[in-house]
């Protein structure tokens, strides 16, 4: 056969794996790009039958310069036969890898490294808010930040910090800081549960006690500064709680883009998610790592003081945070979409 000929039989394969040309192209670059300790571990099928959902990193949080990045002494030997890591991408089905989802795909920080700082609002001698129930904010701050602890140090993260305070108000501010920063974290994580304006607040008796109560609002909210010296990834690590927080069912507070909440207005950085920004904050603007507060709930809600003060409450966001948390630091998570 002449080199015509041969050239032509050659483009008539060629022709007829086209229409599979963009399946095979996908599967082998992720077969190459993902890690061969998580390929043989089969971290595909156990993400498969997971229970938490997972989204998609922001563009903001794929760009943080304080993670640690894997040792290369992590992966093992490739595995002999590679029709099994075959089969478990395929479950994938057709994936469009475009140069901004392949740079996602490489690992971010070592979990085992990975410092995130858990701060418990208020203290015991500034409580915070006090609940319809007349429990205090540092009672629901303090329960909701261990539970997230344990979460996150039962999937790996076992670096993660406690970081509880005394004092009055803005003494224990500079000094939660001032630890945090001491700590060298990689995020700031500040719990705290919601309250209102005292103008909203209603009176009403529970147990023989007096007590206040409104239950206009409800819901979470996430909160970030731009003047943190890390803006950016502040806003990523917010936005990923705010999707974790969706993905779970929950509903984020919408009343602070209301004129009627006054100097308590702020403006939302996306309504999709309930994150807003507050510069002033000294927990968010003094720490030298990105920084963001979750308000977890209503407690001066009635009805949703009842849910907060569950354990089944506890569990929905602290898998929330924990989910979060591992996309920010495995941005290959982000590449299956929620689950």
């Amino acid at each position: 056969m002449n080199h015509r000929g041969f050239s032509c039989v050659l483009g008539s394969i060629a022709s007829g794996f086209w229409p599979r040309r963009r399946t095979i192209v996908a599967a082998m670059a992720a077969m190459v790009l993902l890690p061969v300790q998580a390929s043989d571990a089969g971290w595909l099928s156990d993400v498969f039958k997971g229970s938490s959902k997972q989204a998609k990193p922001s563009k903001q949080a794929r760009s943080s310069r304080h993670v640690v990045p894997r040792k290369s002494a992590t992966l093992t030997k490739p595995d002999a036969t590679p029709k099994r890591r075959t089969v478990k991408l395929a479950a994938l089905g057709p994936v469009d890898l475009s140069p901004a989802a392949l740079k996602s795909v490489a690992p971010r920080c070592n979990p085992a490294k990975f410092r995130i700082v858990l701060d418990v609002g208020h203290t015991a001698e500034s409580e915070g808010a006090i609940s319809a129930r007349n429990v205090s904010e540092f009672v629901f701050n303090l329960r909701l930040a261990r539970r997230i602890e344990e979460k996150l140090k039962a999937e790996g993260f076992a670096e993660t910090r406690l970081l509880l305070t005394e004092g009055k108000a803005r003494r224990s501010l500079v000094k939660r800081v001032a630890a945090a920063n001491n700590l060298a974290a990689h995020l700031f994580l500040s719990i705290h549960h919601d309250s209102v304006p005292d103008k909203f607040l209603e009176d009403w008796e529970f147990e023989g006690k007096k007590g206040h109560f409104s239950d206009r609002f409800s819901g979470y909210s996430v909160f970030v500064s731009r003047r943190n010296p890390d803006f950016n990834t502040s806003f990523a690590f917010a936005e990923l709680i705010g999707k974790e927080m969706k993905a779970q069912g929950l509903d984020y507070a919408r009343q602070y883009t209301q004129p009627i909440m006054g100097r308590y207005q702020r403006p939302l950085l996306n309504k999709e998610t309930g994150v807003y920004r507050y510069d002033e904050l000294i927990v968010l603007r003094k720490t030298r790592m990105p920084a963001v507060l979750l308000e977890a709930g209503s407690i001066i809600n009635r009805d949703e003081e009842l849910k907060m003060s569950s354990s089944e409450r506890r569990d929905i966001i602290s898998s929330g945070v924990t989910a979060a948390v591992k996309e920010f630091c495995e941005p290959r998570w982000a590449m299956l979409g929620p689950l």
